[in-house]
């Protein structure tokens, strides 16, 4: 054995560690060792077989560190391969003496520490691969110096720095770059464009800035990778470097989603390479069109377009792209309808058009594109019914969303085909009828909301077979008869809502009915029985229906314009006009009057239940009070279309800046981003704004107003940014006014509050009471300073928002949950250079937050009675805003 030259024991299950005797053969030049189940250290003898040119370790489970002696004695080493074991410690130093040394290959273990400056010395040496590890610091200098480098790969690590700026003329050689998700800042060297033989350029989840420099000298580039970085400047001129791609005709793929990235698509895009198969441009700042050419792209797979400002309508011939795979443009505002071609999309996986303004119907032609597995089309502007051909789809298993449009009709039968479906959501539309017995075909979905449409009826028994269900909302419908009890054996299922339908009889008690935040089922008159949490009567009585008379309208007085001027003033209701919907009706911009005021007017869909009561209601509440911090009601109108239906609408004055939910949150839940962001100032101004018309209401008449839906996206913003409390819809007059828990109220609607916003106690069957608002309050108070909405997926398994913060309050840790974007000055730490003043500045916002957080904390507390007083809130805010002025002043001097 001692001339043995050659020893190849790879792939085998040996489970033990490598022999130290190896090192005996002293003729030996290649040990190949791979994915045979070795364990243990690396053997130290090795270094004895100072001959080896070629050493295999590859996809062992070796632990410890690379012994020194390695780099010390093999003089002749060519290849060294250490991929995927466990292998801990620092590249040794002494690598840098292995001057033969062509290929280093350490991916896929738990490295640490820094790149040896030593590996360039290595003038040989060709192919580094260090990925997957937790190799930190700088890379040096010297590897950028190594003429004959191929292939550098140290993705996946912790490296920082930045790449320097005459990489273009240090590594001629080199072909494929990785060295993704790492620490790596500032720009792109424009020299990059000199390494012409770049095939693969991947510097992904990293730091860097600026623009993208001119490519067009990189020949043979095949790839670009550059997502979640910080690159462009949102401005038209950061595409220039798409232009210098044209005539690359090796270039296939390009993704650069997740940055700032400014301008437009280039009109001559379908002149690019015929290889082209992939772009990525999500959440950028591209605006403009679609260009025509896209279609001529004949070989794209996948396009990522999703999150930005594009306009015009999705190009006519999309269906050209046969190749097509996926196909994502939510988030924008598109316009027009769904191109009739996309039919020919036979290969399509995932299309996703949602938060756009499309309209029309859903082209009954997609049933065509018999691969898809996701479909979101949500909200658009989508009307007419579903077609049946979609739903005949047996590969939709994913995903299908058609939520937030105005689709109309029955659910087909066809839901049945989708046996593999996970998640279904139609809700937010105006689809009527009976829920299919089909449905319960679905055996796979986890997720089924039908909430907020006009279905009636009773629920099948058949969707007792879906048993995985997790997530079910029933809500804000006419559903009917007894509530099933087999849903209290569905194990998985977490959340049920029931609210708001015309559900009879005995609530059952186990499972997820146990549970008072588990099932909701307020806004159903006759339950009974259930378990104690829910507080309902032991036994149902019922009662037999009356003819009511017709509900009690307005005065005329008030109501002062007709629907024909509304047509005229909102240019017939056109899309330009639309400015959202609501719970009850859709909302439009107009101009009113000889002044031109600005107005919203709030057009009720009267078949939505409710809706009619909701009207009275805000008519009663507001043609009553006056207060700067509420929205003004300039009219309202109750009559006739033109052609004989009934027609509501309530007229108010405009707010040029939006909800307070719209600035809190600068990514909403349907990732489009706000560009309003308030500080803590603004922040605090707003909490009194509204702490001030609570009070109006609760206290400032004879007969206090409970607003019973008090919530950020019903906190509007004039132009000076002074908050105003709208939509009284849900409100309510407490008729005894000595009880802040007067059990006696008119303008009742059933509904009090939204998710997350509404008081413990109504979830349990109690009256409203001005403790309802003061707490609906508090969850404001405290998503103002978390920037968390109640329902973020944070909360769960018991966390709500109130825990979360007063754990932190209690713990002296408040500075952590506040929201990043108004702690943005205290994240860096104070220095030695720091004023005293600036000191100060930041210990007052210091306290005003802790401050904030514990009235948050106090309005939020579980018993109505323990809840902060409006009136003492107004007092310790108005400290606050004091607090603040002084640090203002504090800084300036």
């Amino acid at each position: 054995m001692s001339f043995l030259r050659k020893l190849t024991l790879q792939n085998n299950t040996f489970n033990s560690e490598i022999p130290q005797e190896i090192g005996r053969l002293l003729r030996l030049q290649n040990l190949e060792l791979a994915n045979s189940s070795f364990t243990g250290e690396i053997p130290v003898e090795l270094s004895n077989c100072s001959r080896l040119i070629y050493l295999d370790l590859d996809g062992n489970r070796l632990t410890g560190k690379i012994p020194v002696e390695l780099g010390l004695y093999f003089r002749n080493l060519q290849v060294l391969f250490l991929r995927s074991n466990n292998i801990t410690g620092e590249l040794p130093y002494s690598l840098g003496n292995l001057s033969s040394l062509i290929a280093l290959a350490a991916p896929e273990n738990r490295l640490e520490g820094s790149i040896p400056y030593s590996l360039g010395q290595l003038t040989n040496l060709s192919y580094i691969s260090l990925g997957a590890n937790m190799i930190s610091g700088a890379i040096p200098l010297s590897l950028f110096n190594l003429s004959s480098l191929y292939h550098f790969a140290a993705p996946v690590n912790q490296l920082k720095g930045s790449l320097p700026i005459d990489i273009g003329s240090t590594l001629p050689s080199l072909r494929l770059l990785y060295l993704h998700s790492n620490l790596l800042s500032g720009v792109v060297p424009s020299s990059i464009s000199n390494l012409t033989r770049l095939e693969i350029i991947s510097l992904s989840r990293n730091q860097l800035t600026g623009k993208i420099p001119s490519l067009e000298n990189l020949h043979y580039l095949r790839g670009l990778g550059m997502h979640f970085n910080n690159l462009g400047t949102g401005r038209e001129d950061d595409m220039d470097f798409f232009s210098s791609l044209v005539n690359i005709t090796s270039f296939r793929e390009l993704s650069l989603s997740v940055n700032n990235i400014g301008g437009q698509l280039p009109k001559n895009i379908g002149n690019f390479s015929t290889k082209f198969r992939s772009i990525g441009f999500a959440r950028n700042k591209l605006f403009g069109r679609i260009p025509d050419g896209f279609v001529d792209l004949s070989n794209m797979e996948i396009v990522s377009l999703e999150y930005n400002q594009l306009i015009g309508e999705i190009p006519v011939n999309l269906g050209r792209l046969q190749k097509l795979k996926y196909f994502y443009v939510n988030g924008n505002k598109l316009s027009g309808k769904i191109p009739s071609s996309i039919g020919n999309l036979t290969s399509l996986y995932g299309l996703n058009l949602a938060q756009n303004n499309l309209e029309g119907t859903i082209p009954s032609v997609l049933g065509n594109c018999k691969l898809l597995q996701m479909l979101y089309l949500s909200q658009n502007r989508l009307s007419g019914t579903i077609p049946k051909e979609v739903l005949s789809i047996s590969a939709l298993s994913i995903q299908l969303d058609l939520s937030g449009n105005q689709l109309s009709g029955t659910l087909p039968l066809e839901i049945g085909s989708l046996v593999n479906l996970g998640y279904l959501d139609i809700s937010d539309n105006k689809l009527s009828g009976k829920l299919p017995s089909t449905l319960g075909s679905c055996i796979r979905l986890e997720n089924l909301y039908v909430q907020g449409n006009m279905f009636e009826g009773v629920i099948p028994s058949s969707l007792s077979s879906l048993k995985g269900l997790v997530y079910l909302d029933f809500s804000r419908n006419n559903f009917s008869g007894v509530i099933p009890k087999y849903f209290e054996t569905f194990t998985s299922l977490k959340s049920l809502n029931l609210s708001f339908n015309n559900f009879e009889g005995e609530v059952p008690q186990g499972g997820v009915y146990s549970n008072a935040s588990g099932a909701i089922i307020s806004g159903n008159k006759n339950l009974c029985g259930g378990s104690q949490v829910l507080r309902l009567p032991s036994f149902c009585i019922l009662r037999r229906r009356k003819l009511s008379a017709s509900p009690y309208l307005p005065d005329d007085s008030f109501l002062k314009i007709s629907y024909g001027e509304l047509l005229k003033v909102t240019n017939g209701f056109s899309s330009e006009n639309f400015i959202g919907k609501g719970g009850f009706g859709s909302v439009y911009k107009g101009i009113l009057g000889s002044d031109e005021k600005n107005v919203a007017i709030k057009v009720l869909d009267l078949q939505h239940r409710g809706a009619l009561k909701s009207f009275i209601a805000e008519c009663e509440v507001l043609k009553n009070l006056r207060h700067r911090n509420l929205v003004k009601l300039v009219t309202a109108c109750s009559g006739t279309d033109f052609q004989g239906n009934d027609f509501k609408a309530l007229i108010y004055e405009f707010m040029v800046n939006g909800s307070l939910d719209d600035c809190l949150h600068s990514f909403s839940n349907d990732g489009s981003l706000h560009v309003r962001h308030l500080d803590l100032y603004q922040r605090v101004n707003v909490a009194i704004d509204i702490a001030f018309a609570l009070e109006n209401l609760h206290q400032g008449s004879q007969i206090p107003v409970v607003h019973c839906d008090l919530k950020p996206s019903n906190v509007l913003l004039d132009k000076d940014m002074t908050a105003r409390v709208g939509d009284f819809g849900l409100s309510r007059f407490l008729l005894e006014t000595s009880q802040q828990t007067s059990t006696r109220e008119t303008s009742t609607i059933g509904i009090k509050g939204s998710v997350g916003y509404a008081a413990p106690e109504y979830g349990t069957g109690s009256e409203v009471s001005t403790y309802g608002d003061i707490y609906s309050y508090g969850i404001i108070i405290l998503e103002i300073i978390t920037g968390k909405k109640p329902t973020d997926d944070t909360f769960s398994n018991g966390l709500n928002l109130h825990n979360y913060v007063k754990m932190a309050f209690s713990a002296g840790r408040v500075m952590e949950i506040v929201d990043p974007m108004l702690c943005h000055d205290l994240e860096e730490e104070e220095t030695t250079n720091s004023t005293i003043a600036e000191r100060k500045t930041k210990d007052y916002i210091r306290k005003c937050l802790i401050s904030m957080c514990k009235i948050g904390i106090a309005c939020t507390m579980e018993s109505p009675k323990e809840r902060m007083g409006i009136s003492d809130v107004v007092k310790e805010l108005q400290l606050i805003k004091e607090t603040l002025s002084k640090s203002d002043e504090n800084y300036n001097h």
